[in-house]
């Protein structure tokens, strides 16, 4: 159970953000979570949307470069400690994440995890009873 991530590359310059964030916007897509990375020269805005297939082609169709990748997204209690616990299942399990970002809604945190070895993160998650959406 995974969903799509879109990543965007940006060229580090005023505005870039703004770009993609009015072109979603015009077509009705929905930003639920981002991210913003960057180096020297360029920056990765990754995107968790409402509709993926059709944010892709329009970015796209404004020549924008992007990419999808599968990402796990799952739900812990808000509450101190809780996703320490989630991470010590995974380090465990010498599962490596990449990158993760978090967003709190609430009672709940969401967590969207890219982890190197995806199947094996999944079989964890599930053993250790893990809240793992597919769903927006």
């Amino acid at each position: 159970m995974t969903i799509k991530q879109l990543s965007i590359f940006l060229e580090n310059k005023t505005g870039r953000i703004n770009e993609v964030t009015k072109i979603l916007g015009k077509h009705g897509i929905n930003m639920h979570a981002f991210s913003m990375a960057e180096t020297t020269d360029f920056g990765i805005l990754r995107l968790i949307v409402s509709e993926v297939d059709k944010a892709v082609d329009v970015l796209r169709n404004e020549n924008f470069a992007v990419m999808l990748t599968d990402v796990v997204w799952i739900n812990c209690p808000n509450v101190a400690g809780s996703l320490s616990v989630i991470l010590d299942h995974l380090a465990e399990n010498q599962i490596f994440i990449e990158y993760m970002y978090a967003f709190a809604e609430g009672d709940l945190a969401n967590v969207i995890i890219r982890p190197t070895d995806i199947n094996k993160c999944l079989l964890v998650l599930k053993e250790c009873d893990c809240n793992i959406q597919d769903k927006l």
